[in-house]
């Protein structure tokens, strides 16, 4: 018979201050980009006839999901980014991620009302509609165009 040996696992010493403060980081970040997401949610409302919650949420029309959606991802590409390419230090880069995420949502904004003055007809009327628009998918489409140059502009 052969005699059973055993091999030791060897784990190391385990810090956990970075991975605490890395939890720690990840909550404010959350806490900044939901902070950007609402106010997005909030412009868009303010921009788009009737209450977007109630059409999204409720009434379940198609225009207004594809406008919030286009939004949110466009949003959330501009925060991504600004994490991404933020500073080192915490809370300069909490500021920047706030400060660009917040830039993101009036650049959409004005991206909204110079659709709404230069494209001939109203969208507006077709938001709350219960069929799908087309102008909703070009409206979604800027929206996103918007979102991806403003994070370029980040890095």
């Amino acid at each position: 018979m052969y005699p059973a040996t055993y091999r030791a696992l060897e784990i190391g010493n385990i810090d956990l201050n970075p991975i605490v403060g890395g939890v720690a980081q990840t909550i404010l970040y959350f806490l900044v980009g939901m902070a950007v997401l609402i106010a997005g949610f909030v412009m868009v409302d303010v921009l788009t006839p009737g209450k977007l919650r109630q059409m999204v949420f409720v009434d379940r029309r198609p225009n207004a999901v594809i406008l919030a959606c286009a939004m949110y991802i466009s949003l959330a590409t501009v925060i991504i980014s600004a994490i991404v390419n933020s500073y080192k230090q915490l809370g300069q880069g909490l500021v920047g991620v706030a400060v660009y995420g917040l830039m993101g949502v009036v650049l959409q904004g004005v991206a909204l009302l110079t659709l709404h003055i230069v494209i001939p007809g109203d969208f507006h009327e077709h938001v709350d509609e219960p069929e799908l628009h087309p102008a909703a998918f070009a409206t979604a489409m800027m929206l996103l165009a918007v979102g991806g140059v403003t994070a370029a502009a980040v890095s």
